[in-house]
């Protein structure tokens, strides 16, 4: 029998416990092979005055286990709260997040039931590396950072995901056509490592133009790689195409760990009353599942997941009158899909993970910083007179 995989797990806050309760027996009765461990991170967190969210015995737990499923938080109202997925992303070198955004149509309503586009979103730099700071009493400044090293990271993990999925097609958003040179090295990396796929197509689009095709027509893409910001915003953008954001789970690769979440909030309002749909979580479980190696669990519960779908056994959220059968909380969803284990979707497509163990989708060469000389010839500085001019 296989080893156990020891996994940390987080309940987080809102409706997370008991969408986690439902992915772990789901999980349970697919026979995955976990040791769990649990540690609490969230507003109770937060309100006792650790502003990072998580209490600092937590962080052994992550670093020991390498693999954290982790349920949504909710985050205190006020200022001096910090997200704890960007320190978590910071902290773990999760440089890829991975976000399937899939139609199940005629199931779930969408407008577009052909799409099943993947969005691979750099994970670490652009906006979000957090330095801003007050430049002048009427002006605030954000730093966009792009480094090579981070681009390469993530449009080479873009294609080689397109590659053990045997997808056919990876797209580059960037907007370079005004920032030439954050989003046009982005662009140049793209470029310069496609020519290693030639068996894929590849294709640049300026984002906004590409987020109004993404939207018209989300057939038209397959695997789309971008800079952060972009990314965090059309992911979402994407999942609600496709039919719910409800039903998108995400993974957040590194190096040496990894992280797998729902993208939806923690919907307070929702909470204690067996209604809110534990999909999201699920899925990004399923993703956790091939990463840790785990590709026949992963393969059974998804399968079973989608005949349950296919069965119009639905939460409250995609009960559609005429299409849905019946009408179930969270727990009896879950129990919908551990009776279908072992049962294929004879409509929807089913998955196939039996290529997942070996893909080489962390594997690299290492970066080389080119050798330059470099000679000081000036400094710029910037004065802020906050009242009256100079003369005055």
């Amino acid at each position: 029998m296989s080893k156990n995989t020891p996994i940390t797990v987080a309940r987080g806050d809102g409706i997370g416990p008991e969408i986690m309760e439902a992915t772990l027996a789901i999980l349970k009765g697919g026979g995955a092979r976990l040791d769990i461990e649990e540690i609490e991170i969230g507003e109770k967190v937060y309100l006792r005055g650790n502003t990072a969210g998580i209490e600092p015995s937590a962080w052994d737990s992550l670093r020991r286990t390498k693999v954290f499923l982790k349920a949504p938080i909710t985050t205190p109202q006020g200022g001096g709260y910090k997200s704890l997925n960007v320190t978590t992303r910071k902290a773990f070198g999760l440089y890829a997040n991975i976000r399937p955004c899939i139609a199940y149509a005629p199931y779930i309503r969408t407008k577009h039931p052909g799409m099943d586009v993947v969005i691979v979103r750099e994970n670490e730099e652009d906006t979000y590396s957090g330095i801003e700071h007050r430049q002048t009493h009427d002006v605030m400044q954000c730093l966009k950072l792009i480094s090579r090293p981070g681009c390469e990271k993530i449009v080479r993990y873009a294609f080689e995901y397109a590659r053990a999925y045997g997808r056919k097609k990876v797209t580059c958003f960037i907007k370079d056509n005004i920032m030439k040179m954050t989003d046009g090295l982005f662009h140049q990396v793209f470029d310069e490592i496609g020519v290693e796929y030639p068996e894929i197509e590849k294709e640049h689009w300026i984002v906004d133009i590409g987020a109004a095709k993404l939207a018209d027509t989300p057939e038209a893409f397959d695997v789309i790689v971008m800079p952060n910001l972009y990314g965090d915003i059309l992911s979402d953008v994407a999942a609600q195409i496709a039919g719910s954001v409800g039903l998108a789970g995400s993974a957040n690769i590194g190096d040496g760990c990894a992280m797998f979440e729902a993208i939806h909030g923690s919907a307070p309002r929702r909470a204690g009353q067996n209604l809110a749909n534990p999909s999201g979580l699920f899925l990004g479980a399923v993703q956790m599942l091939v990463h840790i190696g785990q590709a026949d669990v992963a393969e059974k519960v998804h399968n079973a997941w989608l005949k349950t779908i296919e069965d119009g056994v639905h939460t409250y959220d995609i009960f559609k009158e005429g299409v849905s059968k019946e009408k179930v909380g969270t727990k009896e969803f879950a129990a919908a899909v551990v009776a279908r284990i072992g049962q294929k979707p004879s409509k929807l497509k089913a998955v196939d993970y039996s290529r997942a163990n070996t893909r080489p989708l962390t594997t690299r060469p290492p970066y080389k910083r080119e050798t330059t000389k470099r000679e000081l010839v000036g400094v710029d500085v910037f004065v802020c007179w906050p009242t009256g001019t100079m003369e005055e």
